[in-house]
């Protein structure tokens, strides 16, 4: 189903919704990159360390399913103010922690205030968009979250470096509260697919992405690569730092820039392919999913091999670029085999894996950093990503065309039943049916 809504209220709102995915993942990078001033000042050790990156993706993992709960019921659009304004919150009182147990809790609201924006986000714009944009349109938020790591990293070694780590939280705190107000213009139409799709509970949401293989592998790549994902964003900027004695603005900048530049611009070509691909058949969006993680998953293996910083550097920009290929095609394959009403949930549940796995490898990374280093960590990632591949393109010849029928069918027949029922008690304006 496409919305009635115009293309300028659309992509506005879809650009909105990009800068603030930028703005989101930014604050997410930036407490990585001051973890050395941090740790120097308030006296903790790597385990705590450790537990602060996992505290924020454990609180966000499991919020994750009940924040896609709720944006299938409730207005998205508000929702995503609502996120905005209190995860805002919590990363500007960060910046008058004095010990451990204040930033264990403001971790965990940040967690806890984070999840509500992602399900509700994505699932708005794939409200707005059908098949012919979704992947253009899904991929400026997936850029803007790249985006996000790269300015949120870099800005915030600078202003650690020249103003003091708690300058990074006052700054990006009093950004996205601005964010949270300006929300209000820019969502303020809401989405009609939304408003037209039937409401449905919790239950009946879980009971039906139970019985659809084809997002079950798309959970299990998210358990197997993305823990290797984190573990990079989480301690990269540190192991550079360490390794080749930079300091916190260069860890930063380069941290942050040799993951996310390769894959803003695999995203972006990857968002390419993807409506192209899929207007000749839609399994191939999840194929190509599934491709990226198997070609990405041999550059990691190089820091086995005792590697200077630049070829460090290649390696990574050359497996995060197919992986931005992947990341591209991840959400909009979802939305191919989940219909409208149940799609926040499917966010939800499928960020909880993501994070929740990135909670584990970030922990882990944490207590092996001090017996064995990073190096083995990082490598790890390639087996990962190659055992995600495999279990992609398995479901993909397996089960994804029949799913995608599936989800087609029942989007057409609950929404004009619900619309049926809703234009007996009230002129709704009508919406055109396309895809789902």
């Amino acid at each position: 189903m496409t919305t009635p809504e115009s293309a300028g209220v659309r992509w506005r709102a879809t650009l909105f919704l990009a800068s603030a995915t930028a703005l989101n993942f930014g604050d997410r990078s930036a407490f990585s990159v001051v973890l050395a001033p941090l740790q120097t000042e308030l006296k903790l050790s790597n385990v705590a360390l450790g537990v602060l990156g996992s505290l924020f993706l454990w609180s966000h993992g499991l919020g994750s399913p009940v924040a896609g709960i709720l944006a299938d019921r409730y207005p998205r659009g508000r929702l995503v103010g609502f996120s905005l304004f209190f995860w805002s919150f919590f990363i500007l009182v960060t910046g008058f922690s004095t010990g451990f147990g204040q930033l264990s809790f403001y971790r965990l609201g940040l967690g806890l205030s984070e999840c509500l924006f992602l399900p509700a986000a994505f699932a708005l714009v794939a409200d707005y968009h059908a098949t012919a944009t979704r992947g253009k349109a899904m991929s400026l938020l997936s850029m803007g979250a790249q985006s996000g790591v790269v300015l949120g990293g870099t800005s915030a070694g600078f202003l650690a470096l020249y103003f003091g780590w708690r300058s990074v939280f006052f700054v990006l705190g009093a950004s996205g509260i601005g964010f949270a107000v300006l929300s209000g213009f820019f969502l303020r139409h809401g989405s009609t697919v939304h408003a037209l799709s039937p409401k449905v509970g919790a239950g009946e949401a879980l009971r039906y992405l139970i019985k659809v293989p084809s997002y079950h592998v798309i959970l299990a790549k998210q358990i197997l690569a993305e823990a290797g994902t984190w573990i990079f964003i989480g301690w990269l900027p540190l192991y550079l730092l360490e390794t080749y004695h930079m300091n916190l603005a260069q860890a930063g900048f380069a941290g942050t820039f040799m993951l996310q530049a390769s894959l803003i611009i695999g995203i972006a070509v990857g968002g390419m392919m993807s409506d192209s691909v899929a207007a000749h058949d839609p399994t191939r969006r999840l194929a190509l999913l599934g491709l990226s993680c198997i070609l990405s998953a041999p550059f990691m293996i190089v820091f086995l091999m005792k590697p200077g910083f630049y070829r460090v550097a290649a390696s990574v920009a050359a497996a995060y670029f197919f992986r931005g290929i992947g990341t591209a095609n991840e959400r909009p394959a979802l939305c191919e085999v989940i219909p409208p009403q149940y799609r926040s949930t499917a966010l939800g549940v499928m960020n909880a894996f993501s994070t929740l796995s990135g909670a584990v490898g970030v922990l882990l990374a944490g207590v092996l950093k001090s017996s064995y280093g990073l190096k083995g960590v990082f490598a790890s990632s390639s087996v990962l990503n190659l055992m995600a591949g495999l279990i992609i393109l398995s479901g993909v010849y397996r089960y994804t065309r029949s799913d995608i029928a599936r989800a087609r069918e029942l989007a057409i027949l609950q929404t004009s039943c619900f619309r049926g029922s809703l234009n007996g008690r009230t002129n709704l304006p009508s919406a055109s049916q396309s895809d789902g």
